[in-house]
């Protein structure tokens, strides 16, 4: 891996701390979210986790991304529940689940997906991961394959390679509590603009959204523990052991997770394939609807295993 600039990055950060202030000790939450919606709750593990279930048929798990909520997959389930039972959840730590101390990595959130399952008589399922979430989908694989029946990933966030250098940073006591803070202090509709190739996406209703579930008690703690756990460089190397079948979604103008990971995870996979989409960046699901909904209904239809490659 390139070396990082960290003194000259160190530095600036130092700055902004010395001109904004140190945070104190950021606090996790366990309890209901002041203003959480009605709906299903089930205590998972340490976590009361907020689920969705809806639909008939084989089932579908749905697992968000980073700082992310059941919500994300709004355009998605409309189109499988009709022949599908679709189970999506909020995972630990975000969307109006718990916020408690503990561990965060993909794996301990895989767990719990599996907690979910168990809870809702699911013996094996389709499991359907976007970004950080395909990363969680991925663990799921790795720790209990026969409970997957199939892979689908969006745009996934599953390398070191892939981690900014702050997440590096963030494993630091204490320094990781004060570089969250600042990068959340960051204008929201500056990281937004990132995640969508089409400006037009980057709404003042989706920026509110964003703010509003980042205020929530707990959040920036269970974000910060989230990030230092995604400790790639320990697992990476095992994802060549997933046979499972997988469709590879990708946005091609992506900038949080550029094309060559889906790439990657394509040659890496011993049975995936990659489609690709153009005029589209992060979120495939919303920027590439219809074209994606159509991809994966056919993925998980299709009684065939996908041909390796793109």
């Amino acid at each position: 891996m390139a070396a990082r600039p960290r003194s000259v990055a160190f530095g600036g950060l130092l700055l902004l701390i010395s001109a904004f202030g140190m945070p104190g000790c950021l606090a996790h939450h366990v309890g209901p979210l002041p203003g959480a919606p009605d709906g299903r709750y089930l205590q998972v593990q340490d976590a009361r986790i907020r689920v969705d279930d809806r639909g008939q048929g084989p089932a579908v798990v749905l697992i968000h991304g980073f700082a992310s909520a059941l919500d994300a997959w709004d355009t998605v389930v409309p189109a499988l529940e009709s022949h599908h039972r679709v189970i999506r959840l909020d995972l630990k730590g975000f969307g109006w689940s718990d916020r408690p101390e503990g561990d965060y990595s993909p794996d301990a959130q895989a767990q719990l997906v599996l907690g979910v399952m168990d809870q809702l008589g699911v013996s094996s399922a389709a499991v359907v991961g976007h970004s950080w979430g395909a990363s969680v989908a991925l663990a799921l694989a790795l720790r209990a394959p026969e409970r997957v029946s199939r892979l689908a990933l969006y745009d996934a966030w599953a390398y070191s390679e892939q981690l900014p250098t702050f997440f590096w940073w963030a494993r630091a006591d204490g320094f990781g509590d004060a570089l969250f803070w600042l990068f959340y202090e960051q204008r929201t509709e500056d990281r937004m603009a990132m995640a969508f190739h089409d400006p037009r996406f980057v709404t003042q209703e989706l920026i509110d959204a964003v703010d509003a579930a980042l205020e929530r008690p707990g959040t920036l703690a269970a974000s910060l523990a989230a990030a230092r756990d995604q400790r790639y460089e320990e697992v990476q190397h095992r994802y060549r052991t997933i046979v499972t079948p997988t469709l590879l979604v990708w946005g091609r103008e992506d900038l949080v997770s550029p094309l060559w990971v889906g790439e990657r995870l394509a040659r890496e996979l011993p049975n995936a394939r990659l489609v690709s989409y153009g005029d589209c960046g992060h979120f495939p699901m919303i920027e590439a609807r219809h074209a994606s909904n159509r991809d994966l209904i056919e993925f998980l239809t299709d009684g065939s295993s996908p041909v390796s490659g793109r």
